[in-house]
């Protein structure tokens, strides 16, 4: 359903009920407006949650990606740990389908960062998309070189060969229509399926083999494949094929069920399922759409790896550069988060496309109980939680709602907000009920139920917000374009399913009529696109009149293309009542897709809190609920080695206060290599980079400590942190100043790498010795040769010195164009006083550095 515009977008709201008990609604309802008022009116869907009703132990298996991982740091390990990824799919090392995404050397990442199966696409080998049929003389001894390249690999028996991919569409055209040339190319296919999967035995006795892979599920086929494979003994150990339209969301479970049937029918044992590829562009990032795909995988306990339809190295889109969560990410992270067993969900409809649905965990262990839901059309759903344990959870529990907001491909998103905490009684029947109000079509929803102890949770912080979409704004010189919908599923995702293009004009403007409830600043998130091949520029008024000196530019760096959904954000100045803002064309170009404001916090509320049960512990941690104060989840008891790993998200490279809340002995915190010891409840200036830190919060003596949340706040303070332009350093061999306007200094030192000599050399200034965090600026556009429809970018690398010491290979991603500056954060050791950088590559080129910044992790 396409969403109303211009609407003013309030906080969803919640009201728990047991079985007669309502808790009050929260202030934030206020803000509906006469629309939002009108959709409250509509019944509620009903999506129920049976606690008592076990599917088995959480899989986490529809998290992987194809190609997600491009090189070994991209993405970062503060991206990709936390996730829990099972399985991903990757080119074979030295393949020629694109320049990176080799499957041993991002194993390293995937498998330090706990990863468990890399899938191997042994015909991305070949250089052309379709793969070009050279015939089974030319594939095989391929083939073998692949085998003994895994077999000798380290985890070897973590890797999966897939011998072949999308056969129903390449080489054998197992969908033809006509029987003849079916039956010929199935015949060549048993053929050469057995061929491959010998030889690879031959090479790899304890291989596994996964396939036969078709681009669809195919009722036609596989019953003949599956009786001839039995009949030669050369099933494949794990079954494999792809869901890649709208229609899968309607048609997987039939699949599924046929599948399994099948089996039974051929009599074979059950094997492990891997959707190996899923979902669609319009998909991918959008919390409130793979929602509907991550449950219906994880409810039938099958792996799945999300699509490669654009660049490798972010997780299918899911992250931004390399170390930067969007919306999709943090969905995946609470999906990582979840454990104990899943419990059956049933939504509103089943088996539908762009319909509410929904996944949920409970453990009885650590007495908490989490339900992912989103997807559909925008309005109210009542989570109707049945079977709610009093030996478990007590006769009251606390309610904790969050939602995962959709900010595009590379729009970054701080955390989940916390829209409500309600503590509720439990029916007496077993039953809670949460009613959702305001949901959004592209967000995804988390409730948490923990037991309630003695006193009363922090009530939720939700700032006033609304959303205007730019296709219904006043537009000058400029087209509405149509992005991703279910019949044009591999289109981009937009708000409204719609954005404003072609704004290349000098006249060129989209003007939003807005309105405000009080007078004050506003946070400005403008979600466009820029493909121009540099920075972009808009110039912003408010009424007709120019906005203040530092908000009349709107500068937005490069997204991928057009339609790669990015936010950029400012602060703008408001009366109560209503406005003109206006973006008019200035230099470049860019596509607009919606605007957001929201009433902008004050210092004091930009703190997050990191609930402590719900992070990521070590060791036997004890989970207490006897307190509901603070973040109403309770508190984890640590003592001797147990640990908790928290994700805290920095919106820029800069200092922050950690304040560990809670009670005991001294905390231990541990981040970038180096730890801090702090008393619970007192705050540490620490050094965070851009996007995910992981900091891990243990007993500094061993004794008991119990914490309830990891508290952060601060916008990034960057007194102490020390810039040195790349310029300004020693160059040699070939390395070059070259003047640009887009880097900070007017210029930047290229050529660097393709031989020692070419290198630089900076010395940078310590206070004191120890663990520094040196933060790279640079610039990377090379490329590769064309696909289809993937974009072959490629990573640089440099090796980085201190002093004489020994030099660490860092991996700096595609920044898009060679006039955009991104940034990667190191962490080094230097010595008190005067250190000798030297960024060198004697094999490549490196990338173009701009400067570098020096900060202690400890301030």
């Amino acid at each position: 359903m396409r969403r109303v515009p211009m609407r003013k977008r309030r906080a969803l709201t919640t009201v728990i009920a047991g079985a007669a008990l309502f808790a009050a609604a929260l202030p934030a309802a206020s803000y509906a407006n006469s629309q939002n008022a009108g959709q409250s009116k509509a019944a509620p869907q009903r999506i129920a949650v049976d606690l008592a009703a076990s599917e088995g132990p959480v899989l986490h298996g529809a998290n992987g990606a194809l190609y997600g991982l491009s090189d070994d740091g991209v993405p970062s390990d503060a991206a990709l740990a936390p996730l829990k990824l099972t399985t991903i799919s990757q080119k074979p090392e030295g393949g020629l389908q694109h320049p990176n995404g080799d499957a041993l050397t991002v194993s390293k990442s995937f498998f330090r960062n706990g990863g468990d199966d890399v899938y191997i696409l042994l015909q991305d080998m070949y250089t052309q998309w379709p793969y070009q049929d050279l015939g089974i003389d030319d594939y095989l001894p391929k083939v073998e070189k692949m085998a003994k390249d895994v077999a000798g690999a380290p985890h070897s028996e973590r890797f999966v060969y897939v011998p072949f991919n999308e056969p129903d569409q390449i080489w054998y055209k197992l969908n033809s229509s006509d029987p003849a040339a079916y039956q010929k190319g199935r015949d060549r296919f048993f053929a050469e399926w057995k061929t491959v999967y010998q030889r690879i035995r031959s090479i790899d006795p304890d291989a596994r083999i996964a396939g036969p892979n078709e681009a669809g599920y195919d009722t036609r086929f596989l019953p003949e494949f599956l009786t001839w494979a039995k009949a030669n003994n050369v099933l494949p150990d794990v079954m494999t094929w792809h869901e890649l339209s709208s229609g899968s969301l309607k048609d997987f479970q039939s699949h599924y069920d046929h599948y399994r049937a099948l089996e039974k029918s051929v009599g074979i044992s059950p094997r492990p399922i891997s959707i190996d590829e899923y979902a669609n562009r319009r998909d991918l990032s959008v919390p409130g759409q793979l929602v509907q795909w991550v449950s219906m995988f994880e409810r039938n306990k099958v792996y799945a790896n999300q699509a490669y339809w654009d660049a490798a190295g972010n997780l299918s889109g899911n992250v931004v550069r390399s170390n930067i969560p969007n919306g999709g990410w943090w969905f995946f992270r609470w999906y990582a988060g979840m454990t104990g067993r899943t419990v059956k969900v049933t939504p509103p409809t089943a088996n539908a496309i762009d319909t509410l649905q929904g996944l949920a965990s409970y453990d009885p262990s650590r007495k908490q109980a989490q339900i992912l839901v989103g997807g559909g059309s925008a309005g109210a759903a009542d989570v109707a939680v049945q079977h709610v344990d009093r030996d478990v959870f007590g006769s009251r529990v606390v309610a904790t709602v969050s939602e995962a907001e959709w900010s595009g491909y590379e729009g970054a998103a701080a955390p989940p907000r916390v829209l409500s905490r309600s503590e509720v009684k439990v029916g007496a029947d077993g039953s809670v009920t949460v009613p959702l109000t305001g949901m959004k079509t592209m967000s995804a929803y988390r409730i948490t139920l923990t037991p309630a102890g003695t006193g009363t949770p922090r009530a939720a912080d939700v700032p006033w917000s609304a959303s205007y979409e730019a296709e219904s704004a006043a537009i000058t010189d400029g087209q509405v374009y149509t992005q991703g919908t279910v019949s044009n599923a591999n289109g981009y995702a937009a708000s409204g399913t719609k954005d404003v293009g072609s704004l290349n004009k000098p006249t060129s403007k989209v003007a939003f009529n807005v309105d405000v409830p009080k007078t004050g600043s506003y946070d400005l998130a403008v979600f466009y696109g820029n493909q121009a091949g540099a920075p972009s520029t808009q110039t912003l008024t408010v009424d007709g009149q120019a906005a203040s000196a530092e908000e009349q530019t709107v500068t937005y760096p490069s997204t991928l293309n057009w339609t790669y959904r990015g936010i950029q954000h400012m602060t703008v100045r408001l009366g109560a009542g209503s406005h003109t803002l206006t973006l008019a064309h200035d230099k470049g170009e860019v596509t607009l897709d919606k605007i957001d404001l929201t009433a902008a916090t004050t210092p004091a509320a930009s703190s997050v809190s990191y609930d402590a049960t719900l992070s990521d512990p070590s060791g036997s941690p004890r989970y207490d609920y006897s307190s509901s104060a603070g973040v109403g989840t309770g508190s984890l008891e640590l003592d001797g080695p147990d640990a908790a790993v928290f994700d805290v998200y920095a919106p820029r490279d800069g200092y922050y206060t950690l304040t560990p809340r809670g009670s005991g002995a001294p905390v231990k915190l541990s981040l970038h290599g180096t730890t801090t010891t702090t008393a619970p409840e007192r705050a540490e200036r620490l050094f965070l980079t851009a996007g995910n830190n992981r900091v891990t919060a243990a007993s500094a003596t061993g004794s008991a400590v119990r914490l309830s949340s990891l508290d952060a706040t601060g916008a990034g303070d960057t007194t102490g942190l020390a810039s040195y332009e790349a310029e300004s350093g020693t160059l040699g061999g070939a390395a070059a100043k070259t003047s640009s306007d887009y880097a900070s200094g007017g210029a930047y030192v290229g050529s660097l790498g393709a031989g020692a000599a070419n290198n630089l050399k900076l010395t940078v200034q310590a206070p004191s010795a120890g663990r520094y965090l040196l933060i790279v600026h640079y610039a990377n556009n090379q490329r590769a040769d064309g696909h289809q429809y993937n974009t072959n970018i490629i990573s640089r690398t440099a090796d980085i010195a201190v002093g004489g010491g020994a030099a660490q290979r860092v991996t700096f991603k595609n920044t898009w164009t060679w006039n955009d500056y991104w940034s990667v954060a190191v962490p080094v050791d230097v010595a008190k006083g005067a250190n000798t950088l030297t960024f060198s590559n004697a094999s490549s080129y490196a990338p173009n550095i701009d400067r570098v910044q020096l900060a202690p992790v400890t301030g």
